[in-house]
């Protein structure tokens, strides 16, 4: 898929999360975009992969633009970036959960920030 065609389905996705719940959520847009089924983002909550990326489709730098387009989706509609802290779901400790493999905070935030209705 092309850039374009990419860059109108994350808009067209957004908008329909962002009238559904409120908000916008990198991993609400890659489940809508099937980048990521509901059972590999459920193993990662329960901590049975190391990070997320692992169990996604598309090439790192197309889920790059795709984070991209949520925050310009984001600036368009006048939505408050919210950084949210995602933890370990299950019994014992609640452990931070990552995302990519290098664990770079940038790239990190990137993903953990929801788009909030101001």
């Amino acid at each position: 898929m092309n850039r374009q065609k990419l860059r109108q389905r994350v808009f067209q996705h957004s908008e329909q999360i962002l009238s559904e719940k409120g908000y916008v959520s990198p991993i609400d847009v890659l489940l809508k975009l099937e980048r990521l089924t509901p059972k590999e983002v459920e193993d990662w909550r329960f901590k049975r992969t190391p990070h997320l990326e692992r169990s996604m489709r598309g090439s790192l730098p197309s889920q790059n633009f795709v984070l991209k387009t949520i925050r310009e989706f984001a600036q368009k509609k006048g939505l408050k970036p919210s950084f949210t802290f995602y933890k370990k779901w299950g019994k014992g400790p609640k452990q931070r959960l990552q995302f990519s493999k290098s664990g770079t905070k940038a790239i990190e935030e990137r993903y953990a920030t929801h788009y909030i209705s101001k």
